[in-house]
């Protein structure tokens, strides 16, 4: 993958997290121009040119000239092709529900795209010419959210999208929401006529699945990070001991995440002057799970997490439709021109990606979890030897303080842990029983995004809290690197001084976290 400052170049390599998170967010105002590469345009010349032959040759081949499903057996004259074509998108468009996200449609085109441009689907090159301009141009398809059962792709979600490449259905443009005929015809493109195969072509695919899953690790990534923050802030708060942070207790364990977390953990709190201030006379003998094992639940959420980021970033080299095209014999040995193999398989399962989607929605169940304990045990005030005033309440009774902060976190931790029942592990049947063990990876996807939105809510609050109470101990302070993300937290949330609604807060930290501003330098 070719990339620029603000360029992404579709050669047929592998997209990135980052490159379909880039090409989601950008907007007229701040553009990321995408392009395709000499060669790749070549790899679909080429593709097609098989298509070309196999349909000049007479042969029957799924995809190309039959019905789809439990109707392959229906056998199309070419003359009826491009309604053919016209009619599966125009019938796969079923979809229900309020639209995705309009970054979700922009990374959904994206990840179609890459996908076509690497030669194996048989499409024509104007249509996937097509798809970038829309991309260019911020026309996005809006899609309903719900109708994927994520097995013979995310057929209707993909549908939607197709539907604005023959210049129906509807698009977000210039901030609004506008009939595709209507856009298409005032930046005069003329809508597509879809030729064999394409129709399918645009319609197979793990690509709403691959898309969310892109956005989502991006935007957990970024939540973790802030997460261990919290931990490190959450340790000096409650004048936990740091004895349980030693190199030695996580090497004996050997797990690759907690190794990592607690070296993390010990470099945030360097230089804490509030450490040492009670090492001495210290009645407590233990610290709760959520201070004491901290690194060990962060670090298996971080494992998970890279198990969740390898799944994707596979799934964004990948070509998931079908039929495949392929101009090479199984050596890579390249065929004569306009010669090659059409395969029918099945890589539009969802499966793989439905699994690291709800594993994905548990790592946030506990890294959220945890996160809500450790805010319960510095605004309850347990113990007094800490020094906290219960709830962090300027008056505590007079004032609340922060008391309601808590119970808000451990909603959001309930209703995650409603999400996170995997999507993936029950089966329901489509398209008369020929389609008949589905992945609903598009469902495991919709409950990952509440999930992550939900743990960015929950690490907000903790941060929110901590942050207040490591004011309880000056003039001691925390490590250097937490004293910098107190300090930035103190640019968008002010002291508690008396009681105010949180709510601002709250969400001001929420934005703070979701734009990785706490450890910018």
């Amino acid at each position: 993958m070719n990339v620029g400052a603000d360029t992404v170049t579709l050669d047929g390599t592998p997209l990135t997290i980052a490159d379909v998170t880039r090409v989601a967010r950008a907007t007229p105002l701040n553009p990321v121009r995408v392009t395709v590469h000499a060669s790749a345009l070549a790899a679909v010349a080429a593709a097609r040119a098989v298509v070309e032959t196999t349909l000049a040759s007479g042969c029957v081949v799924y995809g190309l000239n039959t019905g789809f499903g439990s109707l392959s057996r229906v056998q199309i004259d070419h003359s009826r092709a491009c309604e053919l074509q016209r009619n599966i998108i125009r019938s796969h468009a079923a979809g229900v529900g309020e639209p995705l996200p309009r970054e979700t449609s922009r990374a959904l085109l994206l990840v179609l795209a890459a996908s076509l441009a690497r030669g194996a689907s048989g499409i024509r090159v104007a249509t996937l010419e097509r798809i970038v301009e829309l991309l260019n141009n911020h026309i996005d398809p809006v899609i309903p959210s719900r109708g994927s059962v994520g097995a013979s792709g995310d057929l209707a979600p993909l549908a939607h999208a197709a539907l604005v490449l023959i210049g129906e259905g509807d698009v977000w443009f210039n901030g609004r929401i506008e009939p595709a005929a209507w856009v298409n015809t005032s930046l005069g493109f003329a809508p597509l006529v879809l030729e064999e195969k394409e129709g399918l072509a645009l319609l197979n695919g793990t690509h709403l699945m691959c898309a969310t899953a892109a956005l989502l690790c991006h935007d957990f990534s970024v939540i973790f990070d802030a997460s261990v923050c919290t931990v490190a802030m959450a340790m000096d708060a409650a004048k936990a001991t740091d004895a349980f942070l030693d190199p030695r207790i996580h090497a004996i364990r050997c797990q690759p995440g907690q190794i990592e977390v607690a070296a993390r953990l010990r470099a945030l709190l360097e230089g804490s002057t509030i450490l040492p201030s009670h090492t001495q006379n210290d009645p407590r003998v233990q610290d709760p799970y959520s201070l004491r094992a901290s690194a060990q639940v962060l670090g298996a959420v971080l494992d998970g997490l890279r198990f969740v980021q390898a799944t994707v970033t596979r799934e964004l080299g990948a070509v998931t439709d079908n039929p495949l095209v392929f101009t090479h014999d199984a050596a890579g040995n390249a065929a004569p021109a306009g010669e090659g193999d059409i395969v029918s398989g099945g890589n539009f399962h969802g499966m793989p990606l439905a699994i690291a989607l709800d594993m994905l929605a548990i790592l946030c169940a506990h890294l959220a979890g945890i996160s809500e304990r450790r805010t319960f045990w510095v605004v309850s005030g347990f113990d007094q030897f800490v020094g906290h005033r219960p709830y962090l309440a300027t008056d505590p009774g007079v004032d609340s303080g922060l008391m309601i902060t808590q119970y808000t976190a451990a909603a959001c931790v309930n209703e995650i842990a409603t999400y996170a029942n995997p999507a993936s592990v029950t089966n329901i049947s489509t398209s008369a029983g020929i389609e008949d063990y589905n992945s609903f990876g598009a469902t495991s996807a919709l409950k990952a995004t509440r999930c992550v939105s939900l743990a960015r809510s929950v690490i907000a609050i903790e941060l929110l809290v901590m942050s207040e109470a490591l004011e309880a101990h000056r003039p001691l302070r925390s490590g250097v690197k937490v004293e910098k993300v107190h300090a930035r937290v103190r640019t968008r949330v002010a002291k508690l001084d008396r009681d105010r609604a949180p709510a601002g807060d709250i969400r001001a930290l929420e934005l703070m976290i979701a734009a990785n501003a706490l450890l910018t330098d």
